[in-house]
């Protein structure tokens, strides 16, 4: 699963794991400036970036910072354009271009997860300028959001499952999908993956890079692969940490993103009841039926909030999905919960899932770039389910969600008697929304490119290692598994031996042989 309401603020919080038919692919796989083929193209390939420190007195100063300009519309591209946000840590060694990093989400702004997390990235800085940025429709990249009504889409989603009037609240998700488009503007019939790779090759050309070299994690191995796809003879050293799934519909991932996260919560729970502190006490069993029981009972008897609404159970899963995925986490969360269980205080599990800024929403409809401080509170999210709506070719009716309500209910809480629910909500929310593409699932298969590393981690609960096998047959010959025996979602920041593997292919081009394992980071294993 890649978590679809959520991400993670650090680069030790890599995010996690949809909604427009997008007019560039009526003529197919999209084609590149330089084939000679479809629009041109050419004054985007052609721009040179112009860089400076970035603006912000918390803003590192080694940081730079710099825009890029692409097409609001790959098909039209005289019909308008779109600013990205680009951020750069420069090479200290001898230069051999760039490596571009997507952290994830979708929804997560690269700029701030660079600035704030970069330290994990600066042996990059041997051989590279280390860049990331805000795709479109996230951040300051022309951010979308639901305005003032954000809350409304998930309310509504979360009660159809329980409503005696289901069609009512599919009527209300429709509603609050209107209201999505209302605000976003008009970056979000463009958003998306296929048009995010798209800008991905507009970055490479204006970085000077004849190769796109990429470190993807989570939702970025989507992007990664999509571009693979779309542009396979300008791959260059390209690394999948994390992998997502490209072939199951938005309901199989969602089963299987409730089951991974409830084996990360049992997990969590065998390590707590080993504490004394532990607010569930010492049986490993008895304290999932509590885990249970207190969401149960948030969701009937919600806690005040000095700011927003109450927090409810719901809330709670949200913030526990996003602790488990990383184990440097545990001790925290167990301290939230207990200061829960025993006082009311919900600061510390809300610390787990607040993400974006804590401002008003300020509506943008241009296409440059924003202040920081104008992007909408909600844009994580926003952006989340748009661009996952948006890379989604399923769209089933009200007839047929109704007919299925009680099989996908029994199955999902089959799948996570925690995290059930809350997976089954993001799965509705895309109703009201225009079909997605049915690219990425029919057409990235069997890439014809250089070799490719992808990482799966044994114990994550977002993206489960089965789906970087997966995917890596569906990839071809050109994908490289490397198998991290470990905990927490993706393994770069949290395994030493799979920095250093990937590090290593990225910066000398050594590849480990199919079949490579790294051990528990709390072990030492070295890699094999």
């Amino acid at each position: 699963m890649l978590v679809k309401l959520s991400t993670r603020p650090a680069v030790r919080r890599f995010a996690v794991t949809g909604a427009v038919g997008l007019s560039l692919l009526a003529a197919g796989l999209p084609t590149s400036a330089s084939d000679g083929t479809g629009p041109d193209l050419s004054r985007f390939y052609r721009q040179k970036l112009s860089w400076s420190g970035c603006k912000g007195d918390d803003m590192p100063k080694d940081l730079q910072c710099a825009k890029v300009t692409v097409p609001l519309d790959y098909a039209r591209p005289t019909a308008g354009t779109l600013d990205l946000a680009l951020a750069r840590y420069r090479a200290t060694g001898r230069k051999r271009g760039s490596v571009l990093l997507n952290f994830g989400g979708p929804g997560a702004g690269g700029v701030s997860q660079l600035a704030y997390g970069g330290e994990d990235f600066m042996r990059l800085t041997n051989g590279y300028d280390v860049v990331t940025f805000d795709p479109r429709g996230v951040g300051r990249s022309s951010p979308v959001s639901c305005g003032d009504g954000s809350e409304e889409a998930p309310a509504a989603a979360g009660g159809i499952a329980e409503s005696s009037d289901p069609r009512a609240a599919l009527g209300q998700l429709k509603e609050a999908a209107a209201q999505c488009a209302k605000h976003s503007g008009p970056v979000l019939p463009h958003i998306g993956t296929v048009n995010a790779a798209r800008d991905l090759d507009v970055m490479r050309a204006a970085l000077g890079d004849e190769k796109l070299n990429y470190l993807g994690f989570s939702y970025g191995t989507r992007l990664g692969a999509v571009y693979a796809a779309e542009f396979p003879k300008k791959v260059g050293r390209l690394v999948l940490d994390g992998v997502d799934t490209l072939t199951e519909s938005m309901s199989e991932q969602g089963v299987v993103g409730a089951e991974g996260q409830q084996t990360a919560l049992d997990d969590f729970i065998a390590w707590c009841t080993k504490d004394i502190a532990c607010p569930f006490g010492q049986d490993p069993r008895a304290a999932r039926q509590q885990v249970v029981r207190l969401i149960g009972s948030l969701d009937k008897d919600p806690v005040p909030t000095d700011f927003g609404p109450d927090f409810t159970g719901q809330d709670l899963v949200g913030a526990i999905s996003q602790a488990l995925y990383s184990k440097d986490l545990w001790p925290s969360l167990e301290r939230a919960i207990a200061e829960l269980v025993e006082d009311g205080d919900a600061r510390g599990v809300m610390g787990f899932s607040s993400g974006g800024n804590a401002l008003p929403f300020r509506q943008h409809a241009g296409g440059g770039l924003v202040d920081e401080n104008d992007v909408p509170l909600d844009n994580l999210p926003a952006a989340l389910m748009a661009i996952n709506c948006a890379d989604d070719p399923d769209r089933p009716g009200a007839d047929q969600i109704v007919k299925d309500l009680g099989r996908l209910r029994a199955e999902y809480e089959q799948a996570s008697p925690v995290f059930g629910r809350y997976r089954l909500t993001e799965l509705l929310m895309c109703y009201g929304r225009p079909k997605g593409t049915d690219f990425i699932r029919d057409r990235v298969h069997d890439v014809h490119t250089p070799k490719m590393l992808l990482v799966g981690t044994r114990g994550d609960p977002a993206t489960p290692y089965r789906w970087t096998v997966e995917t890596a047959k569906r990839l071809g010959s050109s994908a490289v598994v490397l198998d991290n025996k470990g905990e927490g979602h993706t393994g770069y920041a949290s395994s030493k031996c799979v920095q250093g593997k990937v590090d290593d292919f990225l910066l000398y081009g050594s590849l480990p042989p199919t079949g490579s394992s790294c051990g528990p980071e709390d072990e030492q294993t070295p890699a094999t």
